[in-house]
């Protein structure tokens, strides 16, 4: 599978040819395409294949009728000679008939010929192409295949399809560039067939690959086709996850996916899964291997699954098994998850224990006591097993042919469970008996018990045995005393050879060995004392008393009756006589005779073993059983010491026969045979020891014998006996190994007695020697470090044996200052790798070269344990200096909001060879306009991302560092650093260690926009800007915006619905009004525009809040049905969209700009008030209350923007105190008049010595519906203070309102009066914004703000604004319009109309000539209309008054109106200027001849505002009507100009230095005479103080028609009056008078004198410019002419004179007003036009001077040159060109 994986398909050769043979025919070629032209249908295209030359080839096209009418057609033939078919005629096809139209092709020539017939129907034409092919190949495949996604070094696939679309044979052959591969990469296709394709994509890196594979094809002529082969790879990335809890004892540095088994009973299975997560896009194959050192017969970690594909973004279950073998042991093992192309490889630690039983026995011996002969005593002995593992135990004794005998010799003890085992003694003879038996435990060492008891007759009655003479009996025979028979012991003792320790056993004197004390028993290994008996082994722990050999024989096949007796021989070691007595069995074959013998001192007899087998066919197994013991102690009189009794010996015989016929099969053995594969690992010389079990699972008795001559180098034990039927056995094994070569062992164990049922064991031995791997060949490298800093390294150890071994680690005591190792010592298990960390370091900057040294040996050693082995390790390192930078010293944050996060990277440098581990430090400085000590107790607003890391060496480390600043003010932080020295205790020393890293800096800000622009639409459109950011407070709304949030404007810093109630809570004590107006119910919605701009340095989130958004989503039953009146008018507001913003919310970027649409629906009646809260996030906090006002259609009404006016400051003394205004703005639908009642000003003016403080120039007025009318006044303080006074303002048929008037006074001499002025105002252009314009806006203005600024009396000021046309395809017309004849008078615009045509931009001048001392605020309207509608309206308004005036001349009488005897009824109205008709059904060019038009009729409705989009139904004859044509709807553009103006004194007195800037046209005293009020000040237009004025301008309305009657009767007899007609006629034919016309005589004289003096003046200035010149020419004179000195003289004086005469004249004329106001009128015009050029792109003001060089004239040089030309005159000459 890894070989699929990572190289070719196996034999891809045989596949390929597999695939060639892949190819299917595809179905014939679609049936022809046929389309429908008309409803007849036919085939497109009519195609010829195969044909050949000489021949005809005849189709046939149908063409089938599939409409539901009867079609006819006909058609042309084909144009060449080719194609030809039957002769034009007509075709008529019925509903669903067909026609067959036959077409013969005959070609000359082998080409592809094309050709088409042309079918003509009434509805057009429509062709079908005919077209002969020649056959061709032809490959049909797709463009491009797209791979799926693989991992590196793994393989992916998909099909496609080829397909021979041609009419020849076609063989093929792919070349495809790697990794991708074709299979097959060649083959042949026949035509119409297809063949599939598999590409194959084996990439070795990971990269996006989309390459070309091309495929060749065709016999004759080489084609080719492409295709697109994309495919994408990517490394895969797995990862090893334990499920179970980690080993506890797993290393951090190397191992970290260790798989813990636990603790498993041996001989099972356990087994337990990992997971393997792929964290790629990609499936990753891999491989699981098991690392090699470990052998094969030690193997007991087992995993199926060699190979896997893990699914990408998915996971792998790894099962891994564990089967222990060997109780006790601990065993690791290592498996290695290796990723294709062994580009990632993962390490998984397995680890295990192994435990077996643990069964002991409560007691170690049973004491039977003494009984009679015949009877029979029982006893209990318990044995448990506390461990969880059951347990097989055998006590090595036959109970049949045994005076002791076990209920449950063998069986199975469970886990945690304790037994009780009935012992019964039955003795047959009067002697003492004992016997040490072994209790067999499998995977578990023997143990051994006594029983020992004694039977007394009624003759013999030895002497009791009890257990201390056990105890005694054993320490004398380590001290050899027990060779003789209890009476030479006795004598001994008598005679003192002989003494008794403490203990009461016998020992020798002590003065006889000396310097050696008394031997003492130890009790010895079981497994030693059970193998080495000197039975089965030649070695023996004690020489043995009594010997019987042999111990063991098989009689073999036997006949009845014919058995021959064997002998038995019993040696008599001792030096005393012996008696031997056999335990007779009584349902045995088998019986030893003598029963009884007495054998002599270190002599032996001779025994018979009888075999009586009763059975033919039967095996026959026992042991035989007998007790040897010194004859003395047959009675117990015998007996003076009783440390001189002896117990009996015990010796057993295993005897098997067997009774089968020669050719009769023996019983087959059913058993189960558990044995391990090999020994247990050892050191060399040393034995090792193994249990194995046979169990017997049939029904028959198994007997087995093991031959120890087939394999003398392991010892078995026991080597023959019998297994009852459900019982077994259990063995133990014993090797020596003495070297570390593996040796084989095979054992024969042949059962039942039959050489046919012989299994041969195998096990394996080897000695095990200390080996113990370093990695990396013992050297440790350590990279270079910092001095006094300590680096760790983990380095590996491995113990690559079977046994646990353990290591201890030796340092140099010089050296153990500078390298520690940790763990110093330990216990590694077998196999074990061990990751220890290492740590250097380094006291000075040197190079060092250290050595350790590494000891193993066992884990528990003994005196025969080899030595321990050492290994040296070499250890490499460097001690260095270093230090810190950083990337950049000084980094910007730039602006930071407040409250935010701005994070950053701070890139440290380390440029030294070792790594350094630092700690960062920041130290705060804020400066800025705060108390440096309140922020001096501000927290640190720098947080690094770690203040403690390491740089490597030659490398940089990136600190994340996090600034929050919480003011907006300038912070500077100073981050210094600390190398990090493990020595270093002392924080003194470490603060003075600090040293400078980089500084950062940053500026705290909030989050600001500001409004920039307005404007209106709808019903507000007539309200002008600067009333619009009145009513909208966008001033305050502004200052608000720049300042700083409060603590609870930041309660929640972004919109957040927070409020459980309707109302809900406010946080900011900022509260501003957004006032819509008012406009009449049913009436277009009032909209504003504004224009936020973030004026800022950080992105702005704004929103607009309706309670409704604030209001958390509640369930039904949380809401408070109870709402107060309030709460339920802001439900109805909202719920009706009453008020709306569009959009609510947005994002600003620095410097962005954006518009914001607030409206004002008008449905209901009454005032609106609604909370809304402007939000910022991070930032301000702001609630707007949107009012409104919705009148009903007849309601007189004027809307004040506030109650409370403020004028502005003026200078006491002034002369001439400035004209101002307030605004009054008449939203409703009706004209209002208003009258402000005078009462307390009068009374301002009585309280400050009869001085006008306030004058109010418009005490009543008339404002039309949807504009905005002024109120004047001035304001004249009389001492530096403020005053105020409350003036009712009476509407006529409205209610009334109170507005209190302020102004305030100051003293010029304290406060400077040219800076207050220049405070007022100054002379720049407010640009506005051309972005911000209102639907359906198709001009823009340049500027929506123009301030002249301070200007001075009689003097003229201009302004250019563009019309710039915002339509592509419209023409609009313009119209400007001024409110008052005041600023009429004022101010002018050229042009005043006009059409802007799509993409042009008309200039606009704008003039101010200001009369008197005023403030100017005058809001210039353009009215703009598409000028195609515009004209299309006029079109029909005259259409529509021609018609007026025929029904004015014209009537019909009808026989009905005759009957009736009535007059015919006149519509209601004929006025022209009526406002609203009905619509008229018929237009005026349908109407016949004699038939009278429908009545015009006019009703006198309301004069509704611009805007106004409802319309009222009329009476029932409505539909008769002919509707007068509405003007279209104009798009309302305001221009504010603002200005104030002083008079001349003023102004100089003020701004002396810009007084030289301005023209003034005429003196003070040319001026007309004009009123003039009290305090100097004069207007024309405005009311004063005077009586006379006042009484007309209370004049009531029937004095006012008087007098309008009068004054028309005074003019139309004027008008009547012939010979003042003739009067004006004749000064209407005289000339335009100009300047010139009003000279005299004198003047015309003194013209012609001028011109003379202009040229005379040139001479003398050319004189006066080149003296030396003149001097020559004088010189000159002189020569030619001596004579006439004196005739020249006087022409020269003649000259001078006339000159100086017109000198003085011109110089007069200059001083005259009229020439300069023309030479300013000329400079302007040039101005403009120079503007005008320039905004057309005809002349470039920013062009750079063009040298023009002349050609060299042909001429002579002249001698006097003209002097050079001024700038002026270039200057002039470039405008010019």
């Amino acid at each position: 599978m890894l070989a699929e994986v990572h190289g070719e398909p196996q034999d891809s050769g045989s596949f390929r040819r597999m695939c060639c043979v892949c190819i299917r025919k595809v179905p014939a070629r679609n049936a022809k395409k046929k389309g429908v032209f008309w409803g007849i249908e036919v085939a497109e295209t009519l195609r010829w294949h195969g044909w050949e030359l000489g021949k005809e080839m005849i189709k046939h096209l149908i063409l089938k009728n599939v409409h539901e009418k009867t079609q006819k057609l006909s058609y042309r033939c084909p144009s060449t000679r080719f194609f030809f078919t039957v002769f034009p005629q007509p075709i008529t096809l019925s509903p669903g008939m067909s026609l067959t139209l036959p077409i013969v092709f005959r070609p000359t020539e082998k080409k592809e010929y094309e050709d088409s017939i042309c079918f003509k129907k009434a509805e057009g034409e429509f062709s079908v192409t005919l077209r002969a092919t020649l056959p061709h190949s032809c490959l049909s495949l797709p463009a491009a295949v797209q791979l799926p996604i693989c991992a590196v070094h793994n393989v992916t696939e998909t099909t496609f399809l080829v397909r021979n679309t041609g009419d020849l044979v076609t063989a093929f052959a792919w070349e495809t560039p790697s990794p991708f591969y074709m299979i097959p990469d060649w083959g042949t296709l026949n035509p119409g067939a297809e063949c599939r394709v598999k590409v194959g994509f084996q990439p070795k890196v990971a990269a996006v690959y989309d390459v070309v594979a091309t495929c060749w094809f065709g016999d004759e002529e080489k084609q080719n086709r492409t295709i697109q082969l994309k495919a994408q790879a990517k490394y895969p990335y797995l990862r090893v996850s334990v499920t179970e809890e980690e080993y506890e004892d797993a290393q951090p540095g190397k191992f970290q996916d260790v798989l813990c088994f636990g603790s498993v009973s041996v001989g099972t299975t356990v087994e337990k899964c990992v997971e393997i997560f792929n964290m790629s896009v990609v499936d990753a194959p891999c491989r699981i291997e098991r690392v090699k050192d470990t052998p094969l017969q030690d193997q007991i970690f087992f995993c199926d699954q060699l190979h896997a594909v893990v699914p990408a973004k998915g996971k792998l279950v790894l099962c891994i098994r564990f089967q222990p073998q060997r109780a006790g042991e601990h065993s690791t093992d290592y498996f290695t998850i290796t990723s294709a192309g062994g580009l990632l490889q993962t390490v998984l630690k397995v680890v295990g224990s192994c435990k077996g039983p643990l069964v002991s026995l409560h007691q170690h011996f049973v004491d039977f006591d003494w009984i009679n002969i015949g009877e029979s005593l029982m006893q209990i002995l318990k044995i448990s097993n506390t461990s969880d593992v059951s347990a097989y135990y055998q006590f090595d004794i036959d109970s049949r042919g045994s005076v002791f005998s076990l209920d449950r010799p063998c069986g199975v003890l469970e886990g945690t469970t304790t037994l009780e085992l009935k012992v019964t003694f039955r003795p047959t003879h009067p002697i003492s008996y004992h016997r040490r038996v072994v209790c067999l435990v499998h995977h578990q060492e023997p143990m051994y018990v006594d029983f020992f008891g004694t039977c007394h007759s009624d003759t013999v009655k030895p002497a009791i045995l009890q257990a201390r003479h056990l105890s005694w009996y054993r320490t004398n025979m380590v001290r050899g005393l027990t060779f003789y028979p209890p009476d030479i012991l006795s004598v001994m003792l008598k005679d003192g050879k002989l003494q008794m320790d403490e203990k009461g056993a016998l020992m020798l004197p002590l003065e006889i060995p000396q310097n050696e004390p008394p031997k003492e028993y130890f009790e010895a290994n079981s497994m030693t004392e059970y193998f080495y008996d000197g039975v089965s082994s030649d070695l023996a722990l004690f020489p043995p008393h009594v010997s019987i050999s042999p111990s063991e024989y098989d009689f073999g096949h036997v006949l009845l009756h014919k058995v021959e007796p064997f002998p038995l021989c019993v040696t008599n070691h001792t030096k005393g006589t012996i008696t031997v007595a056999w335990t007779p069995s009584r349902n045995s074959a088998f019986r030893v005779r003598p029963e009884i013998c007495d054998i002599p001192p270190l002599k032996s007899s001779a025994f018979r073993v009888l075999f009586y087998p009763t059975q033919l066919n039967s095996l026959y197994a026992a042991e035989l059983e007998s007790f040897a013991f010194y004859k003395v102690l047959r009675h117990y009189s015998n007996i003076e010491e009783g440390a001189t009794i002896c117990p009996s010996w015990c010796l057993t015989v295993r005897v098997r026969a067997h009774t089968f016929e020669v050719e009769r099969e023996h019983f087959i053995p059913q058993y189960i045979l558990d044995v391990p594969k090999a020994f247990p690992p050892v050191y060399p010389n040393t034995d090792t020891c193994c249990s194995m079990l046979l169990s017997n699972t049939g029904t028959s008795l198994i007997t087995f014998s093991v031959d120890k001559a087939a394999c003398r180098s392991v010892l078995v034990k026991p080597c023959s006996g019998h297994i009852i039927p459900g019982g077994h056995q259990i063995f133990f094994l014993s090797t020596h190994p003495v070297n570390t070569v593996s040796q084989q062992h095979v054992l024969p164990l042949q059962l039942n007695s039959c050489p046919g049922y012989t299994k041969e064991i195998a096990l394996q031995s080897c000695g095990e020697s200390f080996v113990l791997l370093l990695e990396g060949d013992g050297k440790l490298y350590f990279k270079p470090i910092y001095i006094g800093t300590s680096t760790t390294r983990m380095y590996t150890i491995k113990n690559c044996t079977r046994l646990p071994m353990v290591f201890t680690w030796k340092i140099h005591q010089s050296d153990s200052k500078i390298l520690s190792v940790s763990p110093t010592a330990g216990i590694l298990q077998p196999y074990e790798a061990m990751a220890q960390a290492w740590t250097f370091t380094p006291d000075k900057e040197t190079k060092y070269l250290l050595r350790a040294t590494v000891f193993v040996g066992r884990v528990n050693p003994d005196p025969v344990s080899p030595k321990r082995v050492h290994y040296a390790l070499r250890i490499i390192g460097e001690g260095a200096l270093g230090t810190i930078k950083a990337q950049k010293e000084h980094l910007d944050l730039g602006n930071v909001l407040v409250g935010d996060l701005q994070s950053c990277s701070v890139v440290l440098l380390n440029d030294g060879i070792c790594s350094l581990k630092y700690i960062l430090s920041v130290e705060q400085l804020i400066t800025g306009p705060c108390d440096p000590e309140e922020v001096n107790s501000d927290p640190v607003a720098l947080e690094l991302e770690h203040i403690r890391g390491t740089i490597p060496a030659r490398s940089k480390a990136f600190v994340r560092v996090t600034v929050m600043p919480a003011r907006r003010l300038h912070y500077t932080w100073s981050i210094k650093y600390t190398i990090c020295n493990t020595t270093a205790t002392d924080l003194v020393r470490t603060e003075e260690e600090k040293k400078p890293l980089c500084c950062i800096i940053a500026t705290g800000v909030y989050p600001t926009f500001c409004i920039t622009d307005a404007c209106s639409a709808g019903s507000a459109s007539g309200i002008s800007k600067s009333h619009l950011w009145r009513l909208f407070s966008l001033d305050t709304l502004n200052e608000y915006l720049e300042q700083d949030p409060t603590p609870d404007e930041l309660t929640y810093r972004v919109p957040t619905r927070h409020s459980t109630c309707l109302t809900p809570p406010v946080y900011t004590p900022l509260l501003l009004d957004f006032n819509f107006g008012a406009a009449p119910v049913g009436s277009e919605p009032s909209l504003v525009v504004l224009l936020l701009v973030n004026t800022g340095v950080v992105p702005v989130e704004w929103a607009f809040l309706f309670p409704s958004d604030q209001k958390m989503d509640m369930e039904h039953w949380a809401e408070d049905a109870d709402f107060s009146p309030h709460e339920l008018n802001h439900m109805r507001i909202q719920d009706n969209q009453l008020f709306s913003v569009s959009p609510k919310s947005g994002k600003l970027l620095p410097g962005q700009e954006e518009s914001v649409q607030l409206l004002h629906r008008h449905d209901f009646i009454g005032t609106n008030h609604l909370p809304v809260l402007l939000k910022v996030s991070y930032g301000r906090e702001i609630l707007l209350n949107f009012s409104g006002v919705t009148l009903e259609q007849d309601q007189r009404y004027l809307h004040f923007a506030s109650t409370k006016h403020l004028f502005t400051p003026i200078a006491i003394g002034t002369s001439q105190p400035p004209t101002q205004i307030y605004e009054l703005y008449n939203g409703g639908s009706m004209p209002v008049m208003f009258e402000v009642q005078l009462d307390n000003i009068v009374r301002i003016q009585e309280e400050n010595f009869q001085h006008p403080v306030f004058v109010c120039l418009t005490p009543r007025g008339e404002i039309p519906p949807g504009t905005t009318g002024y109120i004047e006044w001035i304001f004249s303080p009389l001492e530096a203070r403020t005053y105020w006074v409350i003036v009712p303002i009476h509407i006529l048929g409205g209610e009334s309102a109170l507005i209190t008037f302020q102004g305030a006074g100051y003293d010029p001499n304290t406060i400077g009066d040219t800076a207050t002025s220049s405070e007022v105002l100054s002379p720049l252009v407010f640009p506005g914004s051309t972005k911000l314009t209102v639907p359906e806006q198709a001009v823009t203005l340049s500027h929506h703000r123009i301030c002249f600024g301070n200007i001075p009396d009689c003097t003229k000021a201009s302004r250019l604004v563009f019309l710039n046309s915002a339509s592509e395809n419209k023409a609009v017309t313009f119209v400007w319009r001024i409110s008052t004849c005041k600023d009429k008078r004022a101010l002018k615009i050229a042009p005043e109309s006009g059409v802007v045509q799509p993409g042009e931009s008309i200039p606009c001048f704008i003039t101010l000539q200001p009369s008197g001392s005023a403030f100017y605020s005058i809001d210039l309207v353009c009215e703009v209309h598409i000028h195609e509608a515009l004209v299309q309206y006029k079109r029909g308004l005259k259409e529509w008054e021609r018609e007026k005036e025929r029904q004015a001349v014209e009537f019909t009488i009808t026989e009905k109106d005759l009957g009736n005897k009535k007059k015919p009824k006149l519509p209601a109205g004929r006025s022209s200027d009526s406002a609203e008709t009905e619509n008229l059904p018929e237009s005026p060019a349908v109407l016949r001849k004699y038939k009278t038009l429908p009545s015009i009729k006019n009703h006198l409705m309301p004069i509704l505002p611009a805007g106004h989009f409802e319309r009222r139904l009329l009476d029932k004859e409505a539909s008769h009507v002919w509707v007068k044509p509405e003007p279209p709807k104009p798009i309302l553009l305001h221009l504010g100009v603002t200005a104030r103006s002083y008079s001349a004194e003023d102004f100089f007195s003020n701004f002396t230095s810009e007084f030289p800037k301005y023209f003034l046209s005429c003196p003070s005293s040319d001026w007309p005479l004009e009123s003039k009020f009290v305090d100097g000040t004069r207007d024309r237009d405005k009311m004063d103080m005077d009586p006379k004025w006042l009484s007309l301008a209370a004049a009531s309305k029937q004095e006012l028609q008087i007098v309008t009657h009068i004054l028309t009767g005074v003019i139309r007899g004027l008008l009547e009056n012939t010979q003042f007609h003739d009067a004006v006629r004749r000064n209407l034919d005289e000339p335009i008078p100009y300047f010139s016309q009003f000279q005299c005589k004198e003047s015309a004289e003194l013209q012609d004198t001028e011109q003379c003096s202009t040229i005379f003046s040139r001479v003398s200035a050319s004189s006066d410019l080149y003296p030396e010149k003149d001097g020559e020419r004088k010189e000159m004179r002189q020569e030619t002419s001596p004579k006439n000195d004196l005739l020249e003289s006087w022409e020269r004086m003649s000259e001078i004179l006339h000159y100086e005469q017109l000198r003085e004249q011109r110089e007069m004329m200059s001083r005259q007003p009229v020439l300069g106001n023309l030479v300013e009128l000329v400079l302007e015009n040039t101005l403009q036009n120079i503007l005008i050029e320039a905004s057309r792109g005809e002349v470039v003001l920013t062009a750079q001077p063009r040298v023009i060089a002349l050609p060299s004239s042909p001429f002579p040089r002249i001698t006097n040159p003209a002097p050079p030309a001024s700038k002026a005159e270039l200057l002039a000459g470039q405008c010019a060109a």
